[in-house]
């Protein structure tokens, strides 16, 4: 299960059934649950912690320090969840005590070759990276959301739930629940109608979200307008809640 070129610090954590391949570096502080699979040439270092039945593939570096000045050594961590696949060349660093001293990565992503998720970045359950997406750091990526190939997002944004982004898009102001974002920088460009369909919203729900981002894009009100007839159309669509929530909660202003 574990290939003998491999190097494992013997502070490691390892639960028994867990494959790790040829060449692949284990550090101290290292966490590893059940049914993960970790291929070759991945780098590993601590304190991280990786949940059950995750698939790691070939020249992934986790857990390194974080691109920060001003990080002097402190046991910050990274924290993966169960169920994820991350492919090949990805890296992923560890949080900042300027922040919440931790960088989370949930359950059941699909991160693809190439994608860097930055220091106290937090991404919820069922997202999907493409290929080249970048987070700077302190993003928060909420669950459902797909970022396009090349996305990039500036530090400090959300990316609401069941987002979806063009490739190549840039991301400088938070995203929306339910928003297609496009361009550079990003623009919204109507609801991810094909994502919420695929995930079982109700064409009822779908056509009330359309009018509740006609209401918040197209109507000439105000944030603060928009937000008081927004609550007014929670009343028959409670999808409209986490909008409303996220709107309450952006610190950066949403794309326009």
């Amino acid at each position: 299960m574990i290939h003998s070129t491999a190097i494992i610090d013997p502070k490691a954590e390892i639960a028994p059934d867990v494959e790790i391949g040829a060449y692949s570096v284990i550090g101290a502080d290292v966490r590893i649950g059940s049914g993960t699979r970790i291929g070759n040439h991945v780098v590993i270092q601590g304190p991280t912690t990786i949940g059950r039945d995750n698939r790691i593939f070939h020249f992934c570096s986790l857990g390194e320090e974080p691109q920060d000045k001003k990080y002097a050594g402190e046991p910050t961590t990274l924290e993966i969840g169960d169920g994820n696949t991350i492919r090949e060349y990805c890296t992923f660093n560890r949080g900042t005590i300027q922040d919440a001293g931790a960088t989370r990565l949930g359950n059941n992503n699909w991160v693809m070759a190439y994608v860097h998720i930055a220091h106290d970045c937090q991404i919820g359950n069922n997202t999907i990276f493409a290929n080249n997406s970048s987070l700077a750091g302190h993003v928060i990526v909420h669950d459902y959301a797909i970022l396009g190939g090349f996305t990039l997002i500036h530090q400090f944004c959300k990316i609401g739930s069941h987002v979806i982004t063009a490739v190549g898009s840039v991301i400088f102001k938070d995203v929306p629940p339910y928003v297609t974002a496009a361009g550079y920088d990003a623009k919204p460009h109507g609801i991810n109608s094909e994502g919420l369909k695929r995930r079982g919203f109700t064409p009822e729900a779908m056509l009330q979200l359309k009018r509740a981002y006609k209401t918040l894009y197209k109507s000439g009100f105000t944030l603060e307008e928009a937000k008081a007839q927004l609550a007014e159309q929670l009343k028959e669509c409670p999808e409209i809640g986490i909008l409303l929530e996220f709107l309450d909660t952006s610190t950066r202003g949403i794309v326009r």
